[in-house]
């Protein structure tokens, strides 16, 4: 095999009859993996580290069932060559991605018709739809390991979309907001994801000199220059569905969609309801629980806390053009 050639991986299984559903979860699976089909029974992917470990974990789960799996590590010699198996992979996309363009154009044109007049709602919607389209997004470009022509199309358009619909509410703080930046702010001990996040929110986004205090709520007497937040009756705590970081959030008025994302994954976490299952969120509560397990301090939890949050939001902000980080000017 020459040096110009690559190598890729080869699954090879034999299922049986029973049961019925091992068929359609291999073939699940495998889609979601973004395999290409060579003939029955025969899948290749690109000869990647983590595909391998994702291999390994289907022929684990095959031979569970009564069926049997094998994976080689290959060169093409002949029938096939790289370039072939390129183009077959892109076209196991094709059809997907042409509809995300096609959804994101027509997004696009609906989010070029707003105007200051246009109802919260019509923004909202649009946002949401906008988030549905990233997400498909992400989910394909996992899955399309050599891309698609339309991919630097379709990147372009849920940019623009994205500049659109979050534009920044302003680079100048509210006078509420400055008068927080002078708070202590207060919550419960034993600060846990919402508590976390939202101390990071407001250290980050309100005040870099933003005090916090942990008590006990039964024996604590609320004082002049003090905000509680995620406490009853605090100034910032759930509303309605929302939890603690959504009313910060919503209360400051950034208009950021890394921010919102983070929403989501807190909101989910904290309230246990799977109003918005981002796939970030899991690996995000593993996080959380671990950084409690480490430390029963809860300023050492917030130490690590907003670390965790700053690099989520760099993750989740990485693209051509980025919203204002912050209310008001600062510096590193």
């Amino acid at each position: 095999m020459s040096d110009t050639q690559s190598t890729w991986l080869l699954l090879l299984h034999h299922l049986p009859p029973k049961p019925l559903y091992l068929r359609a979860m291999v073939l699940r699976r495998l889609r979601k993996l973004g395999a290409l089909p060579v003939k029955n029974s025969s899948y290749l992917l690109p000869d990647r580290a983590e595909l391998v470990e994702d291999l390994h974990w289907l022929h684990r789960e095959i031979e569970s069932q009564g069926g049997a799996a094998w994976i080689f590590r290959a060169g093409l010699v002949a029938g096939l060559d790289d370039a072939a198996v390129r183009e077959g992979f892109a076209a196991l996309h094709l059809t997907a991605y042409e509809e995300l363009f096609r959804g994101a154009s027509a997004l696009l044109r609906r989010a070029r018709r707003l105007t200051v007049r246009s109802s919260p709602g019509v923004r909202a919607k649009l946002m949401a739809d906008w988030k549905r389209l990233a997400r498909t997004s992400e989910d394909l470009d996992r899955a399309a390991y050599f891309g698609s022509p339309r991919k630097e199309e379709i990147d372009s358009i849920m940019t623009t979309l994205r500049n659109l619909l979050y534009k920044p509410s302003g680079t100048a703080p509210s006078r509420g907001t400055l008068a927080l930046r002078n708070a202590v702010w207060v919550t419960r001990r034993g600060v846990k994801v919402d508590r976390i996040a939202t101390a990071w929110l407001v250290r980050r986004f309100i005040g870099e000199t933003c005090k916090f205090r942990f008590v006990e709520p039964a024996s604590y007497t609320h004082k002049a220059g003090e905000v509680r937040f995620d406490m009853y009756e605090g100034e910032f705590t759930h509303q309605g569905d929302k939890c603690a970081f959504e009313v910060v959030l919503n209360t400051i008025g950034v208009n950021d969609a890394a921010l919102c994302a983070i929403a989501e994954m807190v909101h989910d976490i904290d309230c246990k309801d799977d109003k918005f299952r981002r796939p970030e969120t899991p690996g995000l509560a593993m996080m959380i629980d671990g950084i409690a397990a480490r430390h029963d301090s809860d300023a050492k939890r917030l130490e690590d806390g907003f670390a965790l949050f700053d690099s989520l939001y760099a993750q989740l902000s990485a693209a051509p053009t980025k919203t204002p980080r912050a209310l008001s000017a600062r510096t590193r």
